[in-house]
């Protein structure tokens, strides 16, 4: 059955706002709230209108974010990793490694020696350019891995 337009508002609403502030924690009782409708409705609906769960797509925006920062800046990894919402180093590095395929580190190193660097591109077109796919969880994906079944995933498109 179709989502109603009015609840496609409401879920809109949800997801502009962690679009907003992607740095700030976002449990799904704050996004059903600012969405008018229960926690688990929401979690099911929103999966079905975006095709990510609401935490999987907070995620993309965080590592998206991170990934703008390391390209364009010279903070500071920790830094980084407090700004785009983690309050653990370990815990940003190990996430960003397991949807990225590399360390921040590494990221910062290869795109500053890429063609590009220097040329201004459009952050929006950077990120959906360098969007990361969670399609699979990311514990889903580190079983996979560890069985030999699926490759690392590396979305390292030339743009």
């Amino acid at each position: 059955m179709p989502q109603s337009p009015q609840l496609l508002r409401r879920l809109l609403r949800a997801k502009d706002r962690m679009d907003g502030a992607a740095h700030e924690d976002w449990p799904i009782h704050k996004l059903a709230e600012v969405s008018a409708v229960s926690a688990a409705h929401f979690a099911r609906e929103f999966k079905k209108a975006f095709g990510l769960p609401p935490h999987r797509y907070l995620l993309t925006r965080r590592i998206e974010r991170a990934k703008t920062l390391l390209r364009d800046t010279d903070l500071p990894v920790t830094e980084i990793a407090l700004q785009t919402g983690w309050t653990s180093l370990g815990t940003f590095g190990r996430i960003f490694r397991d949807i990225t395929g590399e360390s921040p580190g590494e990221l910062r190193e290869r795109e500053r020696t890429l063609p590009h660097a220097g040329v201004h591109i459009p952050e929006c077109v950077m990120r959906n350019a360098a969007r990361p796919d969670l399609n699979t969880a990311v514990l889903e994906k580190r079983r996979i891995e560890a069985a030999g079944k699926l490759e690392p995933q590396s979305n390292q498109e030339d743009i």
